[in-house]
């Protein structure tokens, strides 16, 4: 009937699909439209990597812990459900790298590595004199002829020498991605360095135009960061937004087993508690590898298998600050690959974020696991820890063992857009565009990980939803 209520279903309730549902609902209002929501989600919580942990007067983050201030939908999501006085900026400070069993500072004015003023970039000792001159090559080499997608680590080799890469530019892409920089697409990461490169043909010389100059802070802001967390946690902005989510059906422990077209227009959703939902349009807000499984008999989509997936851990340790030597002004550090560590990166949380951390205590965040070295989530607890503690002693003094040590282990969680990403995802777009019109993806598996791009493609979702209906 032409008059019958639309259905709208969102599978995946991390917060990609947390978005997708909320922004429906705000859409279905102020349109007023006779649509009936529903969020499936297949664990007991909403979130997914949300995942905040307090303890003791410490705030830990099990998952992510920050976002871009600069990409703006995350903090206006935050503002929209109430949490404005919650945000908060990182605490400046210098950032260092691990390699060659020193920390060295990062050069001043480096974007992802790559220098923007000379004179830091001439004094580190973070490179050796021929790995300075090769990297100095980037002002005399050519444009690349590589019209498409090509690995991010062969562009940047190519660019400014290995050293360069395996000392500073891979250590900070792999904090972001987890992965094998040699195997990551560039168009599919970083897009605007090939764009820089092909209108500046020095990278360097391309970056330093293009990077915008520090704007001057306010003396209340002097020491702020550009990074942006809640003083509550991020599992605060899942709570908030479920806590608006008043005219959306959510059902949780619950998991989309098939979807099928209907008699008519419609799609049936087959769950696991063997109830079926009607939908006319359906958001899958879901990782690839379970994208995959729901489409096992797809060509086009199974194909996600392939795609792969690191596994990592965070290991978060608590200490009384007179355990720990201190002395070092900065908030964390990244690891040289070169480097004989199995830690990737360590953030002080207690420096970065203080508010997450007591008076008179230390707050360490460190990383484990990556493409190609993933064997250490496997680990039990006491053998990470014990892992943990030993690369931590060889960089600064510990004087005692952690007050308690919280480990969270994420199995295949962290995607890998390898070479030709965005040319597979555009033909699984394609694909279900012709064979299921009406049916959207969305989520850290596709068009970007960070916090921002997955709020983005909830809300991209949203607008393709009203489109088709």
């Amino acid at each position: 009937m032409a008059d019958e209520r639309k259905k709208v279903v969102v599978v995946g309730g991390g917060i990609t699909g947390l978005t997708a549902a909320y922004y429906l609902q705000k859409s279905v209002r102020e349109k007023h439209l006779p649509w009936d929501l529903t969020l499936v989600e297949a664990s007991h919580k909403l979130g997914g990597k949300f995942q905040t942990l307090h303890r003791d007067g410490f705030t830990i983050e099990r998952g992510p812990d920050s976002f871009l201030e600069r990409k703006k939908s995350a903090a206006e999501l935050a503002v929209e459900v109430g949490l404005r006085d919650q945000l908060v900026n990182n605490t400046a400070g210098r950032a260092f790298v691990l390699a060659n069993e020193q920390l060295h500072p990062m050069p001043k004015g480096a974007v992802m590595g790559i220098p923007t003023k000379i004179t830091p970039f001439i004094t580190t000792n973070l490179f050796t004199v021929p790995g300075k001159v090769r990297a100095a090559a980037d002002f005399v080499m050519p444009r690349s002829k590589i019209s498409g997608d090509q690995a991010l680590g062969g562009f940047f080799r190519r660019r400014l020498g290995d050293e360069v890469v395996e000392n500073l530019v891979e250590p900070l892409l792999s904090g972001i991605y987890a992965g094998d920089i040699d195997q990551l697409s560039l168009m599919s990461t970083f897009p605007q360095f090939y764009k820089v490169e092909q209108q500046y043909r020095s990278l360097i010389r391309g970056m330093k135009k293009t990077t915008p100059s520090a704007p001057k802070k306010h003396v209340n802001a002097k020491n702020q960061g550009i990074f942006l967390a809640l003083k509550g946690g991020l599992y605060s902005l899942v709570e908030a937004v479920e806590g608006k989510l008043d005219n959306v059906s959510v059902l949780k422990g619950t998991r989309v087993l098939a979807i099928d077209k209907s008699a008519g227009e419609r799609y049936s959703l087959l769950l696991n508690n063997e109830q079926l939902l009607e939908a006319d349009s359906v958001v899958l807000a879901l990782p690839h590898l379970a994208l995959a499984d729901l489409f096992a008999e797809d060509p086009v989509i199974s194909r996600l298998k392939e795609m792969p997936a690191t596994s990592v851990a965070t290991v978060a340790m608590a200490f009384d600050k007179g355990d720990v030597d201190d002395h070092l002004d900065g908030t964390g550090f990244v690891v040289s690959r070169n480097s004989d560590y199995t830690i990737t990166a360590c953030t002080w949380t207690h420096k970065k974020w203080p508010h997450t951390t007591p008076e008179g205590k230390v707050l360490l965040r460190c990383y484990v696991g990556r493409a190609g070295d993933e064997t250490v989530v496997d680990l039990s607890d006491e053998e990470i820890e014990k892992i943990v503690l030993t690369d931590l002693n060889r960089i600064m003094k510990l004087t005692a063992k952690p007050n308690f040590t919280v480990i969270t282990r994420w199995k295949q969680a962290m995607p890998q857009y390898i070479v030709g990403h965005k040319e597979r995802i555009q033909q699984i777009k394609s694909n279900l565009h012709r064979n299921m019109p009406g049916v959207f993806i969305a989520g850290s598996s596709y068009e970007g990980i960070g916090i921002p791009d997955c709020i983005d493609q909830g809300k991209e979702a949203v607008e393709e939803v009203l489109k088709y209906i």
